[in-house]
């Protein structure tokens, strides 16, 4: 590369995009987990000598924060000790960056004639790391150390050697270590790969030219968020959400607060209203709140820019120590997604102030449910471990998408076929829940329902949200419906269990209902076209009744199905 003009960066662009894309491919096809294979709960980077995001794989956003800080804390911690062939592993939420234990990262560095230029990571959810329950996601857990197996930075291969006491230590802390293990050997090869990728676009381009590409993507970047951001209203705007509980107070919703302040190209993120830190683990830190407030500027700006650091380098967050956006060490974080969608969800709605034809409603958050049991098959522990979305909230001019995942979480429901076939477990039901998506001019999406037969006696965990406090809908639409876990439906040993609970023991034949809430909805109901109504209808979407009796449709049914009544709609959307 003789000089770094337009065309030469693009290509250096489309080359890193290109080279993060392999490695995530190769992560997931050598996954050993159905949490990798399948539901895809993992990240591919790579960084800069700095720890720097230069390019990112986005499947799940909140890892442009998480990487630079894992990746600092190697630097920091092996200064001068890092040599070719070497690999690190890290997962600790406060010595790291990881959102919470399970999410283990790995990280190689990659040398040139001799030099380092960066690294290759992945960060990739684990199935279990011990602690008191399967999955090692209790949802009563009062301090990190309930929440298994923490690894500061650690060098896991010197030489391309594998450090066999560390896999013995990870090995004899988790229920099912082979899983674990063979993950993370996958996550080796992914960064492998990308090492040799990166290897031959230096050879091809030049180290110099190449080390000089990097830094101006990053620049790049940042302009482009600051160009767009310029665009908007400058003023102070604010907004909040609330979580359920913190899966120990119960009674006590913990509140999300953020100020936004804009002025030209300065934006600024405030969270220091929010709660104090949470005695349960609903807490977050400070890289997953950059990684949350950065994926929502992506949303708003451009969902297909590039994805690097540049970006984060255009906004600040404020956090106040000892909240719960901040929490104090050892404070608990390994349910932390629920609060994560309330912190994007409040920013949303604060931005919804400076760019209001970006406005959105809330959706279903995320949740999953965590099953541990002996097979007596097999002779194993196993873990099944699902995400499960629901409904997205509606934006302008568009209804909200049904039975996905919404926001920063962006991984895979699990086919009913690989469930049944690795898991003594039976899919008895896998429906959406009509009626519930928020009505509007522009209909929350459904949620779903998902009823499970259980085959084995075995240990159930859930981690969800918006089982209380509803999806609020957006410009006058109204709320989500919430969602709901119930053990033993219609039966005399019916049971419902707290949005987040822990090791409920589960008998063979057990049965368990699990609803997800929908999205809340844009806009009056009132104005929703007669013809979507009779759509929503037509596909099961909506009841009959609720066309009447909330957007004031009446329809009726014949031996050609469906159709308006249009003299009773006018009359009784007059009289609404």
């Amino acid at each position: 590369m003789s000089a770094l003009d337009a065309v030469h960066i693009e290509i250096m662009r489309a080359s890193l995009e290109g080279i993060v894309l392999e490695m995530q491919n190769s992560l997931f096809r050598t996954g050993y987990s159905t949490i990798v294979r399948e539901s895809q709960d993992a990240s591919c980077a790579f960084m800069n000598a700095r720890g720097d995001v230069v390019a990112q794989h986005v499947v799940l956003p909140l890892h442009i924060g998480s990487f630079p800080a894992c990746c600092n804390a190697i630097i920091e911690t092996y200064k001068g000790d890092i040599s070719e062939g070497d690999a690190f592993l890290i997962n600790h939420p406060y010595h790291g960056g990881s959102p919470h234990a399970p999410d283990m990262c790995v990280i190689t560095p990659v040398f040139h004639t001799g030099e380092i230029i960066g690294y290759c990571g992945s960060i990739a959810h684990k199935s279990d790391i011990g602690g008191p329950v399967p999955g090692s996601c209790s949802g009563q857990a009062k301090e990190v150390f309930n929440e298994g197996l923490h690894l500061p930075a650690v060098r896991y291969q010197r030489g391309y050697q594998r450090n066999v006491e560390i896999e013995r230590i990870m090995a004899t802390n988790s229920r099912t270590p082979e899983l674990v293990l063979g993950d993370i050997r996958g996550q080796i090869g992914s960064a492998r790969l990308g090492e040799k990728r990166l290897g031959e676009l230096l050879t091809k381009f030049g180290k110099a030219d190449a080390l000089a590409a990097f830094d101006k993507l990053l620049e790049l970047a940042e302009k482009r968020m600051r160009a767009a951001i310029a665009e908007w209203n400058d003023g102070r705007y604010e907004a909040e959400r609330f979580v359920d509980d913190d899966g120990i107070d119960l009674e006590k919703p913990v509140r999300i607060h953020v100020v936004i302040e804009k002025k030209g190209d300065q934006i600024t993120f405030d969270f220091t209203g929010s709660a104090d830190q949470t005695k349960g683990p609903a807490n977050i830190r400070p890289p997953v709140i950059r990684g949350a407030c950065c994926f929502c500027l992506i949303a708003l700006v451009d969902p297909h820019i590039f994805i690097n650091s540049g970006l984060m380098n255009a906004f600040e967050i404020k956090t106040r120590e000892g909240s719960v956006m901040n929490p104090r060490f050892p404070a608990p974080v390994n349910t932390y997604n629920p609060t994560v969608h309330a912190t994007v969800e409040a920013i949303f709605s604060a931005m919804t102030e400076i760019a209001p034809k970006l406005a959105r409603a809330d959706g279903c958050g995320s949740r999953s449910i965590i099953i541990g049991g002996r097979s007596t098959l097999a002779g194993k522990s196993y873990v099944q471990y699902e995400i499960l979305g629901g409904g997205g909230g509606a934006r302008v001019a568009k209804d909200g998408t049904s039975g996905t995942s919404v926001n920063q979480s962006n991984a895979k429901i699990a086919p009913i076929e690989i469930i049944e076939s690795e898991f003594p477990t039976r899919v008895l039901r896998f429906e959406l829940i009509p009626d519930s998506g928020g009505p509007g001019e522009f209909r929350g999406g459904l949620g779903i329902r998902r009823e499970y037969e259980n085959l084995a006696d075995a240990r159930f965990s859930i981690r969800s949200t918006k089982h209380i406090i509803a999806p609020r809908g957006a410009a006058g639409g109204d709320v989500g419906r919430t969602g709901d876990i119930i053990m033993n439906p219609d039966t005399d040993k019916q049971k419902r269990l707290p949005t987040r609970y822990a090791d409920y023991p589960l008998a063979a034949q057990d049965r368990f209902r699990l609803d997800t809430p929908g999205g809340g909805g844009l806009g009056a109901s009132s104005k929703r076209d007669p013809a979507r109504v009779l759509r929503d209808v037509q596909e099961g979407y909506v009841t009959p009744k609720a066309a009447d009796e909330t957007y004031g449709v009446i329809v009726k049914h014949d031996a050609e199905g469906w159709t308006i009544d249009a003299p009773a709609t006018q009359s009784r959307r007059s009289a609404k």
